[in-house]
């Protein structure tokens, strides 16, 4: 009986050894499948950035957030700025005819160690001021070199030298099910890496025809916006751009502007300050197969055009309503989505080939191409040099009330803060608050103000006298050197 439990227990152990080897030898395979990210953030984290943006609104309206008692905050703004719902309106600012600030995050890389920074065009649009904070907690104020709306790609420069930069990749070799990931800073958490695999390549999005997007499974959420997309290799292959969402949360669909796209479009912001695309001057829309079936044609491949401009580039060249372009300039067209990225990446001026179908007959005609008409709308200009602000002893820049501002204030004297740092900032005291005294007496103008503040010597306290809203309190603020 003893040898039988002796001879048992052997078989048990030995079976129990042989379960556990087998799962420590599945578990190392599993993880020699799986890729390594933490070299990459190791390696590349330095060279994203967090970008933080402000927005001077004028005073005489309402806050205008879609639902009462919203927060000011800066990640809801992003939500409502780029993920479809509506937030506030432009040019109107908040109640009591003060000037509001609204701010909003955003990310970025540095493409070269001189301090220029790619992002979003739409996370620095209308922006008064431009924040860039790196991953050693240094920040900059930042210039915007210019910015262009159709593909959503901005340039921007900070003063600064020997930073870390990226390497950049190429988006053409990138193949679907590869790994990727990308490293931003959603809902403001810095240097924060996500990870996925390339779900499409060349993804045409409504109203953006000019971008073949990389569509992601990488958690992208606000904030994300204008970060890198890495593959493994850590090279940068493009900038996160766009989710779908009905919740404004990460679902697993995001996309990313290739990085070559990028690039162009950065180094002619760089260069010459605006965009310069191809133009054909031609209306569009996709083949179906009923369509493709009554003009004889064996696929739905192409582009067919409804419409043709008169005088432009396409008529001349002798384009016609009805013709399906099947290629230009040696590239196929697969989809109509395909001919404006290929048209507007062609240089004005260039003559070339355009093969097409007509009447169940392959042509090829030659075109010169155009230069498409400048939409001001579409270029963010260059943002001046950022200023020094003239601020005071304890850190604030003030101006005088406009005299509307001064009539819903019942005529009563005050400034406005246009900035707040040091020890004013630090007290509370923020931009769009209004100065109404100063130790009981009234602030009647920049200069006399200024000129208390500045006779207030080194360790004393003084008491501001603040409106804020509807409510007044006094804020007590230590003068320091």
């Amino acid at each position: 009986m003893l040898k039988k439990w002796i001879s048992t227990t052997a078989l048990t152990i030995t079976m129990l050894a042989s379960a556990l080897m087998f799962s420590g030898v599945s578990q190392a395979v599993m993880a020699k499948d799986l890729p390594d990210f933490t070299e990459l953030a190791e390696k590349h984290g330095a060279e994203v950035v967090n970008i933080s943006v402000t927005q001077v609104l004028q005073g005489g309206g309402n806050v205008g957030m879609p639902f009462p008692g919203m927060p000011d905050d800066e990640n809801i703004q992003e939500f409502f700025k780029r993920f479809g719902i509506p937030g506030m309106p432009p040019g109107q600012g908040a109640p009591g005819g003060q000037d509001y600030k609204s701010s909003s995050l955003g990310s970025g890389f540095i493409i070269s160690s001189d301090g220029y920074i790619l992002t979003n065009a739409h996370v620095v649009n209308a922006a008064d001021e431009v924040l860039v904070k790196l991953s050693d907690k240094r920040e900059f104020k930042a210039k915007i070199i210019g910015a262009d709306k159709r593909t959503d790609v901005a340039l921007i420069k900070i003063e600064a030298t020997n930073l870390p930069k990226v390497t950049i990749g190429d988006p053409s070799a990138l193949k679907v099910g590869q790994w990727v990931a990308a490293i931003g800073s959603p809902f403001g958490l810095e240097n924060t890496m996500t990870a996925g695999i390339v779900s499409a390549k060349g993804r045409a999005l409504p109203q953006e025809n000019f971008v073949p997007f990389i569509q992601t499974d990488v958690a992208i959420n606000p904030g994300n916006s204008g970060g890198p997309l890495f593959n493994l290799a850590g090279e940068v292959v493009g900038i996160n751009s766009q989710i779908y969402s009905r919740s404004g949360g990460s679902v697993g669909l995001s996309f990313s502007i290739p990085i070559d796209v990028a690039i162009d479009i950065s180094n002619q912001l760089k260069s010459t300050g605006k965009i310069t695309r191809g133009w054909l001057g031609v209306a569009i829309q996709e083949l179906t197969k009923e369509l493709s079936e009554s003009f004889g044609m064996k696929n739905t491949n192409g582009a067919l055009i409804a419409g043709v401009e008169k005088g432009g580039p396409a008529e001349k060249g002798g384009l016609e309503p009805g013709d399906v372009i099947t290629k230009f300039d040696g590239k196929s067209i697969v989809t109509s989505s395909d001919l404006p990225r290929v048209v507007g990446a062609a240089k004005p001026g260039k003559a070339v080939a355009v093969e097409i179908l007509r009447k169940g007959t392959v042509r090829s005609l030659n075109v010169a191409v155009g230069e498409m008409p400048t939409d001001p709308n579409e270029i963010i200009a260059p943002s001046k040099a950022p200023a020094k602000a003239e601020s005071n002893k304890i850190g604030l820049t003030v101006k005088e009330l406009t005299p509307q501002q001064k009539r819903k204030l019942n005529g009563k004297n005050g400034l406005v803060v246009v900035d707040s740092i040091g020890a004013a900032a630090q007290a509370g005291i923020r931009r769009g608050d209004v100065i109404l005294g100063l130790n009981n007496s009234e602030s009647q103008s920049v200069e006399q103000f200024n000129k208390q503040i500045n006779s207030v010597a080194a360790g004393k306290t003084v008491a501001v006298l603040v409106l804020r809203g509807e409510n007044t309190l006094y804020v007590p603020i230590k003068v320091t050197k």
